[in-house]
């Protein structure tokens, strides 16, 4: 056949050796009369088997180097198909052909099949290798344009591998609109985790009561339980607090309307968090500055050192203002909005004013250095000191409104769940304190050493300590309930999110526990030097050392997953959200900023058009993905691939979605 040069499979060889050995025996040996009357009761051969290979697949394979994909029904043959040639026909060829086609008409099935059993019978090997090459796309059935849409989504609801779903979706345009549906990717989503992103939201209910300000904790974790997917949470007022190493919040980036482009941006998310991703480097000071506080929000970046100075940088790394107005270090800082509370060595906690960066209160009181900050709600703050006391500020009109005493020495971190504070202090002690009644409602007793690290979640508190030991209490009984054991020295950074547990050494380890069953999960020796900074969220672990690295762990297995700052003398402070990392570091003697990028190009995660290319190939009759693969780069289906109809603020929001029973237009694939 002309213009025909695809190598043969090896079935196919095979076949044409058998059948060229069936030629000899029939044309020249003792049986020859016998098998004329072969055809009489020779059969056609079957469908292929899904096992058995196509030249167009060998060649396919040849191009690429990779194994072929598994076997899909392949749509009506397409215009690879090639044509007889009749340039050298002579003029009663098609004379004589119209008879044959007539007679062939006019016969019955058993005379059909004996027509065709002795012509293929007279065939060469070429020759019957161009019959296979018509007749097995012919013999193929596309399920799909049979079965109604309810039985195709079902079967599709069993994939769940992205990348196969997107090879799938370029077959032809009825397994585009299939794939399109939004159930399909909703399901998608619930297998690949793409769905709540805060673990620590439970159903449970604390054991202590909370306030019923509309801005508090407990109305948070509220619109959190009642949401299934980060697209679908409203940007509520008090979520635009920070996300700082020791707590989350959620993204700010705009709500997606379809679970589709949820999963297309978070899938190129989480592949950009692995291998990719954008830096910038931001020089702080000119000299070398200890970083005591660092908070990212949804609009700024807050970086507060020991050289008296807050600087303010808005998410991407620009210098926004310098907040000047302590005397000595800052060593607490915590943002509200467009709210910040400062608090350091010159015992003065100030607030202030991000917008203007005016200092809006100086509020006096503690006698010795402010060593950690915490705001409860949009008009309380709560300090700790040196000078062994708690202070509840009031910080729209700077008034204290209560002091908690009971400590007998620093009091180093605190945590703060509704109207429940909870404080560690170098004492060894840990205090349960009401914010409302301003008394301490329990004494945790038993760390042998200073506590550094607390964590309270509402039901659990988790303290660490230089004994090496973390120990969990029952805040309303004051009981311990378990004691984590690992550590060989000081436990300094402490991150709870529902069940599970992070943990960083001055030993340089990191560990993840259990809650529930009170052990390590993972033991991962992270750092050569001590763990000086620590977050997590549901996927990945982020930590920082003295050693100048920041690396990035998978939660679920404890492998490193890459290691994105490896220079540097030291890591002060690290602080992520979905698709952002910034760290603190000190590089050849000076203080510099690090800021990572992970989100995709915007007009890759939302819906464009179809190119023109892409149109074109619409138009085109459905045919195998192989035969695809040779008429087109891979850069035309993934350079222009988007969805056919665009996801516009006035789709349905993703946690309104239910089942369709039609499929939507929709594009070609997005995985590079």
């Amino acid at each position: 056949m002309a213009g025909y040069n695809r190598p043969m499979s090896f079935s196919e060889r095979r076949g044409s050796m058998l059948n060229d050995e069936l030629m000899l025996n029939t044309a020249n040996g003792p049986m020859s009369q016998r098998m004329e009357k072969l055809p009489q009761t020779r059969h056609l051969r079957g469908p292929p088997t899904p096992s058995m290979s196509t030249p167009a697949a060998d060649f396919d394979q040849q191009l690429t180097g990779s194994p072929p994909p598994p076997p899909t029904p392949a749509a009506s043959p397409g215009p690879a198909h090639c044509q007889p040639d009749w340039s050298d026909a002579a003029d009663d060829e098609d004379f004589f052909l119209a008879k044959v086609r007539q007679h062939f008409k006019n016969c019955s099935g058993p005379q059909r099949t004996r027509v065709l059993a002795d012509l293929l019978n007279l065939c060469t090997s070429q020759q019957l290798s161009f019959v296979h090459q018509f007749v097995s796309p012919l013999l193929k059935k596309d399920p799909f344009t049979s079965l109604p849409d309810e039985l195709c989504l079902r079967i599709l609801s069993f994939i769940d591998d992205p990348k196969v779903l997107a090879r799938a979706s370029q077959v032809s345009k009825r397994w585009r609109d299939l794939l399109s549906d939004d159930m399909t990717w909703k399901n998608l989503c619930v297998k690949h985790d793409f769905g709540r992103r805060l673990s620590e939201v439970s159903s449970a209910t604390p054991a202590f009561p909370m306030k019923t300000a509309p801005n508090n904790l407990a109305s948070l974790d509220t619109e959190m339980a009642s949401s299934s997917f980060p697209g679908a949470l409203p940007l509520l007022a008090h979520t635009a607090g920070s996300r700082s190493f020791d707590g989350a919040l959620p993204s700010s980036r705009p709500r997606m309307r379809s679970y589709k482009s949820h999963f297309k941006q978070r899938y190129m998310v989480e592949a950009a968090w692995r291998s990719g991703g954008t830096s910038i480097v931001r020089h702080i000071t000119q000299e070398g500055g200890v970083v005591t506080s660092l908070h990212l929000t949804p609009k700024y970046i807050i970086v507060a050192l020991d050289n008296a100075k807050i600087h303010v940088f808005d998410t991407n790394g620009d210098s926004q203002r310098t907040l000047q107005g302590h005397v000595m270090g800052v060593w607490a800082m915590v943002p509200w909005e467009d709210t910040l509370v400062s608090g350091g060595c010159d015992r003065d906690v100030r607030v202030w004013d991000l917008k203007t960066g005016a200092c809006l209160h100086t509020l006096r009181g503690h006698t010795s250095t402010v060593r950690c900050l915490k705001i409860a709600d949009s008009n309380t703050a709560i300090s700790g000191s040196r000078d062994t006391t708690l202070r509840i500020w009031d910080i729209r009109t700077g008034l204290c409104k209560n002091v908690l005493v009971g400590h007998q020495s620093s009091v180093r971190c605190l945590e703060i769940k509704g109207d429940i504070v909870v404080s560690g202090s170098y004492d060894t002690f840990a205090r349960v304190w009401s914010i409302s009644e301003g008394r301490c409602l329990q004494t945790l007793q038993g760390h042998f050493s200073q506590i550094y690290a607390i964590a309270f979640d509402g039901k659990r508190v988790v303290t660490g300590s230089l004994d090496t030991n973390v120990r969990i209490w029952d805040p309303m009984s004051g009981e311990c309930l378990g004691i984590l054991q690992g550590h060989t020295s000081l436990v300094g950074q402490l991150q709870m999110r529902g069940d599970t547990l992070v943990t960083g050494g001055s030993d340089g380890s990191v560990r993840v526990w259990s809650l529930e069953k009170r052990k390590a999960i993972h033991r991962l020796a992270a750092h050569d030097n001590s763990v000086t900074s620590l977050q997590f969220d549901d996927t990945r672990v982020v930590s920082g050392g003295s050693d100048g690295r920041v690396k990035i762990w998978d939660l679920k297995t404890g492998h490193l997953v890459r290691e994105l700052i490896a220079q540097g003398e030291a890591v002060w402070r690290v602080a992520f959200e979905d698709e952002k990392c910034v760290a603190l570091a000190l590089r050849q003697g000076r203080t510099v900023m690090e800021v990572w990028s992970f989100s995709p190009p915007e007009e890759t995660v939302y819906d464009r058009p179809l190119s023109l290319r892409q149109r074109g190939l619409e138009d085109m009759p459905a045919r195998p993905l192989s035969a695809m693969a040779l008429d087109f780069k891979s850069s035309d289906v993934l350079g222009d691939s988007a969805d056919g109809q665009s996801s516009g603020p006035d789709d349905v929001d993703m946690h309104d979605a239910g089942p369709s029973t039609a499929p939507l237009q929709g594009g070609a694939t997005f995985f590079p």
